[in-house]
């Protein structure tokens, strides 16, 4: 298969969020929250996930406001990578 044959990818998924953890080499951990209404009693509840990311340059500190984006496998558990780094933590 060649490239005039292959159809585009789809746009990859992203996130935002909070940088709960940055101890490993070129690794953050990023908490995810979000917003969704209970579906019997309609009041609104907060989930949260951590996902790991490739952080290349380790720009990102603990408390940082940062997007990520899915990449193809990097470990057992990181599947996601540093876009940049949306606000700095109050030092």
């Amino acid at each position: 298969m060649n490239a005039s044959t292959q159809q585009p990818r789809k746009p990859r998924r992203q996130r935002e969020g909070v940088v709960i953890g940055n101890l490993m080499h070129k690794t953050i951990v990023v908490k995810v929250e979000r917003r969704v209404r209970h579906r019997l009693y309609g009041k609104e509840i907060k989930l949260a996930r951590k996902f790991y990311a490739h952080d290349e340059k380790e720009e990102a500190s603990l408390g940082d406001v940062v997007r990520i984006m899915e990449t193809r496998p990097l470990s057992k558990l990181k599947r996601w990578r540093l876009t940049g780094v949306l606000r700095k933590a109050d030092a």
